[in-house]
């Protein structure tokens, strides 16, 4: 099983990370399956936009609901999330090199969201790297079965990894 997590400290920084991994990647001809998020602020006050690519190509799904700026309730529209879940596991019948996906969360803890497709990745023998925040590592950890790799939230550690489980001829990210 080829599972990886990375988890950047800042707010945003595994989104962004992983972003332009994803974009870089593919710029090397990787044929990549998943999401990655984007994160747009707002002119309010209000938390951002979240929003998910799903890879290689779109479309871009609007994930997070706008609750009203006193709201402290979750951000994230199910049906929105389950969309861009149901997009990717139909494109990866079609195969990939690696699968990428912006966030174990709330969802995937909770049994939902993108861990039947992490599964059907790693049952297909493809490679599957995850973003992860530290509030759902626990349900990660189980969910992986002491399984996962820990890699820093650096492009070099990420690339390494990606070059040994994915067969390629060269760097792919220069490093």
């Amino acid at each position: 099983m080829q599972l990886a997590f990375t988890m950047a400290p800042g707010r945003g920084d595994t989104d962004r990370l992983l972003a332009r991994l994803a974009d870089d990647l593919t710029t090397r001809g990787l044929r990549l399956c998943g999401t990655v998020q984007i994160n747009t602020a707002r002119a309010t006050a209000a938390p951002c936009d979240m929003d998910v690519r799903v890879l290689p190509d779109g479309p871009v799904l609007r994930i997070s609901q706008n609750l009203g700026t006193r709201s402290r309730g979750c951000r994230l529209n199910p049906e929105a999330l389950e969309a861009a879940v149901g997009l990717v596991a139909a494109r990866l019948k079609d195969g990939a090199d690696l699968v990428l996906i912006n966030k174990f969360g709330k969802h995937e803890a909770e049994e939902r969201g993108f861990r039947d497709v992490i599964a059907m990745a790693l049952d297909r023998d493809i490679p599957v790297l995850v973003g992860l925040n530290r509030l759902n590592q626990t349900a990660f950890e189980t969910f992986a079965g002491g399984c996962a790799v820990s890699l820093p939230p650096e492009r070099k550690a990420i690339g390494k990894w990606i070059e040994g489980v994915v067969h390629t001829p060269s760097c792919l990210l220069d490093c």
